[in-house]
């Protein structure tokens, strides 16, 4: 992939620094920081951080946080997420409340996706004074989705799934 300056065929404006692949399809560069947010930290934005960070390294800080942190990391995002090569049991669930006293502030972040309704109702109350893009990726809560083990995993498979697809469909391939 190449950087250029993409144009849209339907409208007057460019898209400067985006990658184009082969195809010509249009993917946005990558921010220099990314936080990731959903209700409890346990489940997708974990797996979004971890996505992120082995599709394309170290050219973005990334992080995750929750609406509320009373939760530890799932077994099931564990393992779904060890499938494809992304390591999360040393995950520990952080809450946007916690997220500045493990050393980050809010305010640092280009961009906080939010994976959930309560996620992005609580990012876009705490960054109203901050100029700050928040996006919705509404992703599946496979929590309480099916009974036994094997169809728990799919959901999870799933969901893990949703956000590859979004990570690609945002800024393209891994750079792994």
């Amino acid at each position: 992939m190449t950087p250029r300056v993409a144009c849209s065929p339907l409208s007057a404006f460019c898209i400067s620094g985006a990658d184009l692949d082969e195809g010509g399809k249009t993917y946005q560069p990558l921010p220099q920081s990314v936080l990731f947010c959903c209700d409890h930290n346990s489940v997708r934005s974990p797996m979004a951080e971890g996505l992120m960070k082995k599709f394309y390294g170290t050219g973005c800080y990334v992080q995750s946080v929750g609406v509320k942190s009373d939760l530890e990391i799932d077994g099931f995002t564990i393992a779904v997420c060890q499938e494809v090569g992304v390591e999360l049991s040393r995950h520990r669930a952080r809450s946007f409340d916690e997220l500045k006293q493990w050393g980050d502030d809010l305010s640092s972040f280009d961009l906080v996706v939010a994976l959930s309704p309560a996620s992005q109702r609580q990012a876009l109350e705490m960054t109203r004074f901050f100029h700050l893009d928040v996006e919705y990726w509404p992703i599946l809560d496979p929590t309480g989705l099916g009974t036994t083990r094997d169809e728990k995993l799919e959901s999870y498979r799933k969901t893990r799934d949703q956000i590859i697809a979004r990570l690609h469909d945002r800024w393209g391939p891994p750079k792994e």
